[in-house]
């Protein structure tokens, strides 16, 4: 997530005898214009001041309304101390900046709702304001500047797991649907109200962002960039499949980071390789909220990363070849952003309606939750006195000293706003498209299909015809008109946009849409193509089915089609499986590979006990798992890419129950080998965190944990683990700091 940052804050208080790392200076907290002093940005760019304190107090999110105000999460109710003592304060806000005089900085601060328990997330839609306040996701109609209603959209939006590992983000995509980082669902509100949510894929920990074709960006803590090939809402129709190719795909592999001071103060400084002979963190550790920039002013594709923990934010220059995405680092020994003051937490970032780059800063010295937090740590933390100032915090903008920036105002007037969908800068574009559909701007309907019709420019036509589909006035024909387009990117969206279509359209028309627009010899629309027919499918439009199979077998060895085909089989894996063997088809296929290995997780999910039963049996284990556990590691115990490895069928957690215990109070790091396949970063993060110095865990609640994963999932292990077996091992490694590496436990318990 964003992971290691963010501690509670109550009153504004500046101390004055600290010590920052890397500076000379005594006073070890800086002024806003001290903490841009002591940055380092790339040559050609400016960073200026928009809001600090006590304007802004720990602000984790944002977004701009039509008239450029900031809308902002403040969590002030986090980590207060090492111990995270009053971490459930209902002290958190959402509050509305303004710039009042026109300067550039905000002078004005308005408190929309306060009283919140840690507020993490926010979206203007519908003419009100969604928020995230764990556990729930709240509506709340507006009048003016007044919430006058709360709707609850959802009481499980952030059940469970801690800050590090719940869900965020609540961006609004170009399919007029929200998306959330750390989550597997999506939103959309209804003209009359009323929400719809629907699967999606699993995404990314803290922070999440999307490109000019609607696809989207996110990273865990210890990765750079990961992101979709292709549209966000397609390809996750099928609870039986793990992994769908295209989607969750490694974009920016290099984690390398740069940092412009000694940082002593990360969670695992004292580990060989974690800090370079300067004493600076060598990779992310941190890493949130990505941005793949679009404001208009930076040439070429950039996709922007924050690092807290290194006072950093990293560039990475994109590049497409067909529909995948791949990047690299900017540049090699520095970064587009560094400070050495030792407090700048930058941890979210945005686009802007000047086409700047907005960035949140936490502006504190505790950056990590205390569930992971290391004796290390907490030695650094007291030795640099880092638990104060509280309540502090900016935000800041970074643009191109030499581009003339404008800050467009989004009007009111349908032509206006449908003038503004081929704006250079994309938040524009998106701020029109979003008002016109909250608007119920129908009135429109025939510009935005002349615009399909008459003009080529790619983004303009693709913005009109979201427009059209959010407003519900979206037509085949209108999609024909797209499907004509000399540029692939647009004739894919048009079959992203078809799906929405299926009430509107007979199952036949749908089927012979399908033929008439994509050519089997198309390889490049062709997972487009299948991704639509399997949410068809998935709808039960049977008519589909014989060109949906058709295709399949067509493009047998192609990941892309294949995995894309069998999101649209749930609940039929098996059948046609055998259909293939009954066929003799090439059991070396893509097609029949992937397939296979979803029947075989299927067969060893049905020999596990029911997991009700087992959550009867294990009440308190059950409940740590799906807080400490589960963000990790997945509902179904078979892990989450990129960041940690399954424990259905692990030898770790069926194997000696002694080698299991001392790995989760000591936590593991380095690669990991399970049922035969070695786990190393970037598939995973690289390290599980040890909680032998939690003492928010009782023993008998982690005895109940060891014992639900040792028999869940297909594991039936049958065996119970005590309190008194981790008391063994308790005495047996005392207070040891660092995390086993998989060697040592093998030498230790050995390998059965």
């Amino acid at each position: 997530m964003f992971n290691r940052f963010i501690f509670f804050c109550s009153f504004f208080l500046i101390v004055t005898t600290l010590v920052r790392c890397g500076n000379t200076e005594k006073d070890g907290v800086l002024s806003p214009q001290e903490s841009i002093k002591a940055m380092e940005v790339e040559e050609g760019f400016q960073v200026a001041l928009v809001a600090s304190e006590p304007l802004v107090i720990a602000p984790v999110a944002m977004t701009f309304d039509n008239a450029g105000r900031i809308w902002l999460a403040e969590m002030e109710g986090y980590m207060p101390d090492t111990l995270g003592t009053g971490e459930d304060a209902p002290v958190g806000r959402i509050v509305i900046l303004t710039d009042q005089d026109g300067d550039g900085q905000m002078d004005d601060r308005k408190i929309f709702l306060d009283s919140l328990v840690m507020p993490r997330a926010l979206c203007l839609v519908g003419g009100g304001l969604l928020v995230a306040e764990p556990p729930n996701l709240w509506f709340y109609e507006m009048k003016g500047d007044t919430p006058t209603n709360r709707i609850l959209v959802d009481s499980a939006y952030a059940e469970g797991g801690n800050v590090e590992h719940q869900p965020n983000g609540l961006l609004r995509g170009l399919d007029n649907w929200i998306y959330s980082a750390k989550y597997d669902w999506r939103y959309r509100r209804r003209p009359d109200g009323k929400w719809l949510k629907e699967k999606t894929h699993f995404r990314g920990q803290w922070g999440i962002s999307h490109d000019d074709w609607g696809r989207l960006y996110y990273n865990d803590n210890s990765s750079n960039l990961s992101g979709d090939y292709f549209p966000p809402g397609l390809g996750a129709g099928n609870p039986n499949q793990r992994r769908v190719a295209g989607y969750g795909e490694t974009i920016v592999a290099d984690k390398r980071v740069y940092p412009i001071h000694p940082t002593p103060g990360v969670n695992r400084g004292y580990m060989e390789g974690i800090l370079d002979s300067t004493g600076r963190l060598v990779n992310f550790t941190a890493a949130c909220g990505p941005l793949l920039y679009r404001g208009g002013l930076i040439d070429g594709m950039n996709a922007f990363v924050a690092e807290p923990s290194a006072n950093l934010i990293k560039r990475n220059v994109l590049d497409t070849e067909g529909f995948r995405v791949t990047g690299k680092q900017a540049y090699q020994g520095k970064e587009f952003l560094a400070s050495d003051d030792e407090r700048f937490r930058p941890v979210n970032l945005y686009d802007g309606p000047d086409g700047s780059l907005y960035m949140l800063d936490m502006y504190r010295g505790i950056i990590q939750h205390n569930t992971y937090l290391t004796p290390y740590l907490k030695n650094e933390i007291a030795k640099r006195n880092l638990t104060l100032p509280l309540s502090m915090g900016r935000i800041y903008r970074i643009f191109p000293t030499d581009v003339k920036r404008t800050a467009v105002a989004i009007p009111r007037n349908t032509d206006s706003l449908i003038l503004l969908l081929g704006h250079p800068n994309g938040w524009v574009r998106d701020q029109a498209q979003r008002t016109l559909i909250d608007q119920r701007a129908n009135d429109g309907a025939d510009k935005l299909r002349d615009l399909l019709r008459k003009d080529s420019e790619p983004l303009r036509m693709i913005h009109a015809l979201w427009t059209l589909e959010g407003l519900g006035q979206l037509t085949s024909d209108d999609i024909l008109i797209a499907m004509n387009h000399p540029r692939w990117e647009v004739r894919a969206q048009a079959l992203a946009a078809l799906s929405s279509l299926k009430n509107t359209l007979s199952a036949d028309q749908l089927v012979d849409f399908l033929k008439i627009t994509v050519s089997q010899g198309d390889t490049l629309l062709a997972p487009y193509a299948m991704l639509t027919m399997a949410a068809l499918s998935a709808e039960g439009i049977s008519e589909v089915t014989p060109l949906y199979e058709q295709w399949a077998k067509t493009y047998a060895n192609d990941r892309y089609v294949t995995d894309a085909f069998i999101s649209g089989i749930g609940g039929h894996e098996k059948s046609f499986l055998h259909e293939l063997e009954r066929g003799k088809s090439d059991t070396s296929t893509a097609l029949y590979r992937h397939l296979a290995s979803v029947v075989d997780a299927i067969d060893e999910k049905s020999k596990g006990e029911d997991q009700a039963l087992l959550a009867k049996r294990y009440p308190k284990g059950a409940i740590l798992f799906q807080t400490a556990c589960q963000p990790c590691h997945g509902e179904d115990g078979r892990g989450v890419s990129p960041i940690a490895p399954p424990l259905a069928g692990s030898e770790w957690v069926k194997g000696k129950k002694e080698r299991l215990m001392a790995l989760v109070l000591y936590g593991l790091t380095g690669p990991v080998e399970v049922a035969g396949h070695t786990y190393e970063t970037p598939e995973v993060s690289g390290e599980m965190p040890g909680i032998v110095h939690n003492p928010a865990i009782e023993d008998a609640e982690l005895a109940e944990l060891l014992s639900y994963i040792r028999n869940a999932w297909g594991n039936n292990v049958d065996d119970q683990i005590l309190p008194e077996d981790l008391g063994a091992i308790r005495s047996r490694f005392g207070d040891r700091a660092e995390p086993f590496v998989q060697s040592e436990l093998h030498e230790l318990f050995g390998k059965d």
